[in-house]
């Protein structure tokens, strides 16, 4: 990612995010694509066998913080009962935001 693409001085976060409620089968991860990739952020989201979907994401912590509130509403179908998040740094291993399976 290049200084333009992150937007100018915006330091770079990494975001780790457990996502509790159901938010699986209601489009969730295809919701958080759309919002990631609209943002220019990088990373992935994919559903766990626990019920629960982890989001990994990279970029300028201002776009991170308006996909954590993304991820706090929730998917339309759906609802979100816990948002456990966690801040880092970027890893710089990620070229786009897609599903893991």
């Amino acid at each position: 990612m290049t200084e333009a693409d992150t937007g100018g001085s915006h330091s770079l976060a990494g975001l780790h995010v457990y996502v509790s409620g159901r938010v699986q089968r209601v489009g969730f991860r295809y919701m958080v694509i759309r919002e990631a990739r609209a943002l220019n952020l990088v990373g992935y989201v994919r559903n766990l066998a626990d019920g629960r979907v982890e989001i990994q994401a990279e970029g300028p912590k201002p776009r991170l913080d308006r996909l954590l509130a993304t991820l706090e509403r929730g998917p339309t179908f759906g609802y979100v009962t816990q948002v456990d998040v966690e801040w880092g740094i970027p890893t710089g291993r990620y070229s786009g935001f897609d599903v893991v399976f």
